[in-house]
């Protein structure tokens, strides 16, 4: 077979247009005997000239159905000839057109008077139903001649009645013989060809050819019409027959030149290949249940214009139709490994498994590129056959590149014994990955032990500060660990006292690395510890459907390994007695918080009781002997509360605010809240810490200082309180530019930048160019004034993360909020501090999407942590925070890109009635 070049539908994106040329042939015209039978004939234009206007609508249908509205031609006066030459562009690609598409034109004649089949005072005067694609599933492209049906609409339908183009023995069937019109149509032909092409060009000797033609053509459209008056006067004299109504409609004398586009290749069809649907759970029919009789199969319902059988006519026979095929999914087949890709894997496998030659093996130039493509793929990205073959087979060669050991533990089948094998041997020699692709190894994909404690085994080269920004996530890659059930760690070890008692319960914990290694730093570090503890607390209070039993067996193994093996340690008796007196502090809060949301008090009446029940010496706030590390920062040690300094906050909650003494004489004030779930915010803020250390190991500072935020329980946690002031209040509170009159009452300076410190003007712009592309990054929803929020030395931040992924409870909410009071500060939007503004979002956006691979790892880990916005789509969170990266864009590409964000959301008025409806909403409730 000779090599043939094609493109695919499926990859056209364009859209279907035609070009309307021009309509060809006469008829005679009407008798006067008619018209006087039929007066009503008089008055359609068709009938007064030869040359009236007429107008064209073309529809693309398939499956007898319409799949796009009409398009017309624009209003064209006619004079020698009903020429348009207009191209119709159609709603629809190339890409999204199904096999059976097809093109319903229709020509539409105007008549005063109501007739069958019109459309107000439209009638129609004939029309034609052009296929899109040829027999061999090609596309048609160039110039195609239409038969046209007089009166009639094209039906669209798969067994039109209207077809284009008739075969050989139909179009002759009941037709006069004609020569010349034969001759005609294979000149057309030729001519056809030698405007695509595919016949040599001579200029003088077409010139020839074109002229001949033109003269023969309309010869031949006199001799045609002189023939079909002869037809006619010989029906009016014979005898009359009478007209089935079911019989097909013959074409007329009118042919339609339209014109399809030309591309340098044909173009296949190819449909798109949909995901199999999911595996039935129904188990195989056993060998005694599959001699039950079946069921007789379902009647099918065939819709309008499909027919089911063959026609008998003789042309349908030529066609070589033999009815709809209908394809049934076999769950069967899908719950299989192919047995044809399993072959070609193995023995694609088997020949670089154990050769010498394969640890010498050198990519070329063409498959090193193909290399560094598959190794900069994100983590989500999933690797075809084909990819994991070639990572297979330099497998060797790649052990000197850290980024390619995840590509190659995604080529492994793990489940094959010796591959696996071979597998875990390379990792001794592979280089030392970074700390992004060892959190990869960790997620719910990989399994293999060997792989998770080398993943492990890099975590450890992290000091207490870089795994306290990861602990969180690790902590949730424990659940895709291989942890033994509780109960079988301690068999045979009774009556061996304390010690033996511990090593004992640790040794359940030894059949994870990860959990080894977590316990091992937590001990050693108090910070970590604390962070740790109560982390696994929160896994253990949970109880959700969504987790089940299994989960909270885990943690609570966990946390009994890690308990046992602080006992262990030097001093660690009194680590566990602090981490007791946080639990039961925290259970004092927890009541006076739940009393008040339950009360029906005043907001005063609430404070003032609150007061009194900190006040209490029994409760034993007042006075904290030995200080208590608080366990939402575990650097500050509490010696007792300011009863003083409490306020309840007015809202469903109604969050406690207490304030506490510290070692250093300093308060700390914090947010006590009950009844909700802190787990989604924790989060948030965990991903914003991260994400300015990423940013500070570029030399970018933006003065982030996220508030810390320690979920207690699945209905309780801790909130630090930061002093500030949200836009909304200092908008009622200012009238003219708020936010920059707030802070010049706070940093005045009348030698400065706007009347006012440049430290603080500097600190608002880099916190508010930082929040502004980390909230865009992380799809945080339900911004208004109300949060966000400015301190007095000009930090800016976000607060309440209830809505992140790209999840928002307002329509047509802006991607990012960047609204009129934070640019106003900066001096306007053609201000140097808003050039400046701009110039850190896009130095933010391109440091993080360098380190991208790190957060979207992060989220994956995060898939089962049963947090609102990630639970419900699991599999999509780490894809919808990869989409905000725009990782498919070059650097300049994906800057120019957010810069058009931000330009349109400033610009925009959805934001600007956002604010202003929220405003109204909250001053009603008040």
């Amino acid at each position: 077979m000779e090599p043939f070049s094609f493109a695919t539908s499926d990859t056209l994106d364009f859209p279907v247009s035609i070009r309307i040329i021009n309509l060809e042939g006469a008829e005679p015209p009407l008798r006067y005997s008619t018209l006087l039978d039929h007066p009503e004939l008089r008055h359609i234009g068709s009938n007064q000239s030869t040359h009236s206007d007429l107008y064209v609508t073309v529809q693309v249908w398939a499956g007898s159905k319409p799949l796009t509205v009409p398009v017309q031609t624009a209003y064209k006066a006619f004079r020698n000839e009903r020429r348009w030459n207009e191209w119709l562009t159609l709603p629809i690609t190339y890409s999204a057109l199904p096999q059976n598409a097809r093109l319903a034109i229709t020509i539409w004649d105007l008549s005063p008077l109501p007739a069958e089949g019109a459309q107000g005072n439209a009638v129609p005067f004939g029309g034609t139903t052009l296929p899109l694609f040829d027999k061999d599933n090609q596309l048609h492209k160039g110039r195609q001649k239409c038969h046209v049906y007089r009166h009639r609409k094209a039906d669209g339908n798969d067994d039109t009645k209207t077809p284009a183009f008739l075969p050989k023995k139909r179009a002759r069937k009941g037709v006069l013989e004609d020569k010349e019109a034969e001759e005609l149509d294979r000149m057309e032909k030729l001519f056809k060809k030698h405007e695509m092409g595919e016949i040599p060009r001579v200029d003088w000797l077409d010139q020839l050819v074109f002229r001949g033609f033109e003269k023969r053509g309309l010869q031949s459209a006199r001799s045609s019409l002189k023939l079909a008056q002869r037809a006619q006067l010989a029906q009016d004299s014979g005898p009359t027959k009478p007209q089935d109504p079911n019989a097909p409609p013959e074409p007329s004398n009118y042919m339609l030149n339209v014109e399809l586009p030309r591309f340098d290749f044909p173009v296949v069809f190819a449909d798109h290949e949909y995901p199999p649907p999911p595996i039935s759970s129904l188990q195989p029919l056993s060998s005694s249940q599959s001699n039950v009789i079946l069921k007789p199969p379902p009647e099918v319902h065939f819709g309008p214009g499909i027919s089911p059988e063959q026609e008998e006519d003789e042309d349908s026979s030529e066609e070589g139709y033999t009815g709809r095929l209908i394809r049934v999914y076999d769950p069967e087949v899908a719950a299989r490994d192919n047995p044809a890709e399993s072959k070609h894997r193995r023995l694609v496998r088997s020949q670089h498994r154990n050769g010498m030659l394969d640890k010498d093996l050198k990519p070329n130039a063409k498959v090193r590129d193909e290399l560094n493509t598959i190794m900069a793929y994100s983590p989500t990205h999933v690797l075809t056959p084909e990819e994991k073959d070639l990572v297979w087979k330099f497998r060797h060669h790649l052990t000197r590149n850290k980024k390619a050991l995840t590509k190659f533990a995604k080529s492994v089948n793990w489940q094959d014994a010796s591959e696996a094998r071979q597998a875990v041997q390379l990792l001794g020699k592979w280089t030392d990955i970074d700390v992004d692709d060892a959190l990869e190894l960790l997620g719910p994909t990989f399994d293999n032990p060997a792989l998770r404690a080398f993943a492990v085994e890099r975590l450890r080269k992290a000091d207490d500060e870089e795994l306290l920004l990861y602990l969180l996530q690790l902590v949730q890659a424990l659940k895709y660990e291989h942890i033994l059930p509780k109960g079988r760690e301690g068999q045979g070890q009774q009556g061996q006292g304390q010690e033996g008692t511990a090593a004992t319960a640790s040794s359940g914990a030894h059949d994870s690395s990860l959990a080894r290694f977590l316990i091992s730093r937590a001990v050693g570090s108090f910070t970590l510890g604390n962070y740790f503890w109560w982390y696994v607390m929160v896994e253990c209070d949970d109880k959700s459907a969504d987790q089940g039993p299994d989960n909270q067996a885990i943690y609570g193994k966990i946390a009994y390994d890690f308990m046992a093996e602080l006992v262990r340690q030097p001093g660690g008796e009194e680590v566990r007695k602090t981490l007791k007196r946080q639990a039961e502090w925290i259970a004092i809060l927890s009541r006076i918080s739940g009393e008040i949301k339950e009360s029906n008090e005043s907001i005063a009446k609430r404070t003032e009781r609150v007061k009194a029940f900190l006040a209490d010496p029994r409760n034993e706030l007042v006075n904290i002997d030995p200080p208590l590390p608080l366990p939402l920062d575990p650097s500050v040690q509490i010696v007792g509360v300011v009863p003083e300094e409490t306020h309840v906050f007015k809202s469903s909650l109604h969050p406690i605010k207490v304030t506490f003494r510290t070692t250093t004489g300093k308060t700390y004030p914090i947010l006590f809240k009950t009844g909700d779930d802190l787990r989604q915010d924790q989060l948030v803020i965990q991903i914003i810490a991260l994400m300015d250390s990423l940013l500070k190991k570029e030399n970018l500072d933006l003065k982030l200082l996220p508030y810390k935020i320690l979920a207690t329980s699945t209905s309780a946690g801790l909130t630090q309180f930061v002093h500030s002031m949200t836009l909304q209040a200092i908008s009622s509170k200012y009238r003219a530019n708020p936010a920059l009159a707030y802070l010049k009452q706070n940093n005045p300076d009348p030698h400065g930048p706007l009347g006012l410190r440049r430290e603080a003007l500097d600190t608002f712009v880099r916190s508010c160019a930082g929040y502004c592309v980390i909230t865009y990054i992380l799809g945080v929803g339900d911004r208004h004034l109300d949060n966000l929020l400015l301190a007095p030395d000009g930090h800016f931040f976000h607060a309440d993360f209830g809505y992140i992924l790209g999840r928002d409870p307002k329509p047509f909410a802006p991607a990012m909020k960047l609204c009129k009071e934070m640019v106003d500060a900066m001096g306007g939007s053609s201000s140097e501090h808003y050039k400046k503004f701009k110039e850190y979002c896009f130095l933010a956006y391109s440091a993080l999407r360098k380190n991208s691979n790190l957060i979207l790892n992060l989220f994956s880990l995060m898939a089962n942590a049963n947090i609102p916005d990630i639970k419900l789509e699991p599999d999509k969170a780490a894809l919808k925070v990869k989409e905000r990266f725009h990782l498919e864009m070059s650097e300049e590409d994906s800057i120019r890109h957010l810069e058009r964000i931000m330009d349109d959301n400033l610009n925009a008025l959805v934001p600007v009635v956002i604010d202003k409806l929220h405003e109204l909403v909250q001053a009603f409730r008040a």
